[in-house]
């Protein structure tokens, strides 16, 4: 399958690698075509299977398009790309933090909407599914690298565009993700990230995860 990847960060390296190490072809979509830290990747990556352009070629590229920019950036970089994203599924990895005041962030949007629901009112013709905001980056794609049980969790309108997400996790490792329901359950996965910024002060690591414990 074609991944575009939008975002050349951390996570959007992460997801990246991954991408490829499971023999997708993926293209890493910057502001401009030959951004530096796309053509790194590329060049480390050494497959025939990774290449970059800009966020129009990525989305263009992908059956599946991954939203990685910073929350910020999110609406901005989806307004850009509408088009070439039209009818396809976009996987939205991004959290609404603000950080003008410092550490620990706030979110620029909660309660009652969530950056998700305005990704999705902006492109309506596309697949909005949110999962993978509330870890680090490392963990996204590797699940065992936090031993025992941990979760998952999938938001999104579309039952098909959730299915297909919810397969390539399983891919990553991820043995049962949980699907919250329709796009608005992504208000709590991205206000679970006040928890989680203060968890990563409290602990001194990143290396953590949630886990729901049933009877």
């Amino acid at each position: 399958m074609k991944f575009g990847i939008l975002g050349t960060g951390m996570v959007g390296e992460a997801l990246a690698s991954k991408l490829v190490a499971l023999g997708h072809e993926v293209k890493m979509g910057a502001r401009s075509a030959g951004n530096e830290k796309a053509r790194a990747w590329v060049d480390k990556t050494d497959s025939s299977r990774a290449s970059q352009g800009s966020f129009a070629d990525a989305a263009a590229f992908g059956d599946i398009v991954i939203n990685a920019v910073q929350g910020a950036a999110t609406l901005s970089v989806v307004e850009a790309v509408i088009q070439p994203l039209a009818d396809k599924v976009l996987i939205d990895v991004a959290n609404p933090f603000d950080f003008s005041k410092g550490m620990p962030p706030t979110l620029f949007v909660s309660n009652d909407s969530s950056l998700a629901e305005a990704v999705q009112a902006l492109a309506p013709r596309t697949k909005v599914v949110k999962t993978l905001n509330t870890m680090s980056a490392a963990l996204m794609t590797d699940p065992s690298a936090v031993p025992g049980d941990h979760d998952v969790f999938v938001s999104g309108n579309d039952a098909a565009a959730k299915a297909h997400v919810i397969e390539l996790l399983r891919s990553f490792g991820w043995k049962a993700p949980i699907d919250l329901g329709d796009l608005s359950s992504a208000r709590g996965t991205e206000s679970m990230m006040l928890a989680w910024m203060r968890l990563w002060s409290a602990l001194g690591t990143h290396e953590f995860n949630f886990h729901i414990a049933r009877k």
